[in-house]
């Protein structure tokens, strides 16, 4: 899981006031400082506006998985407008992490099955089809793997919240067994298994 934004593109863009390298870097840090459990911020934009004794800031975060968050906020100083349009999007960021999870989702308690794994040794080729007798297993490395009924949005958050490489699941809409990956290029790729 990652914990700290790496080379996020923030820009930030003051109207109707000069920009101060100290402003700038304020809002740069109040960015990176966001907790980064889901979604994974892509891409920040920081609009900072002066109008008469009114200071607005105004956050706009594009994450993974096409969602947009945006907040902002007034205050007497741009500092504390900034910190509080900071705080407002932290607490829409982890609201939409409660709201995918919360979905409408199947129960999840019914549909749990355990797959057992089987491993032969090269023996099992030679032996007779039909032999009455079935090949003894051996065991490599027993672990036992939860399949539960999911939706696909689920199995990517699962997968960004593990170190897993890969989540199986059964799709609650297609009604199959589905295996959810991490590609080369960072983007996720789900795959059928029939």
């Amino acid at each position: 899981m990652q914990t700290a934004n790496v080379n996020l593109p923030i820009t930030v863009t003051v109207r109707h006031e000069q920009v101060t390298d100290a402003l700038r870097e304020h809002a740069r840090k109040k960015i990176e400082s966001l907790h980064l459990d889901y979604p994974r911020i892509i891409e920040a934009k920081v609009v900072l506006d002066v109008q008469k004794n009114r200071h607005i800031a105004e956050i706009i975060l594009f994450c993974a998985n096409h969602i947009h968050i945006e907040a902002h906020s007034e205050g007497k100083d741009m500092y504390v407008a900034l910190d509080e349009t900071t705080d407002k999007i932290a607490r829409r960021m982890r609201k939409q992490k409660t709201r995918l999870l919360k979905k409408n989702r199947p129960h999840r308690n019914e549909s749990i099955r355990h797959l057992e794994e089987r491993y032969f040794t090269e023996d099992v080729l030679d032996h007779p089809e039909d032999s009455t007798e079935d090949p003894i297993p051996y065991i490599v490395h027993p672990e036992n793997y939860q399949i539960k009924t999911m939706y696909k949005e689920d199995a990517i958050m699962q997968l960004e919240l593990s170190d897993r490489p890969f989540v199986l699941y059964k799709s609650a809409r297609r009604d199959c067994l589905t295996i959810v990956y991490r590609r080369k290029d960072g983007e996720y790729a789900a795959m059928d298994i029939k």
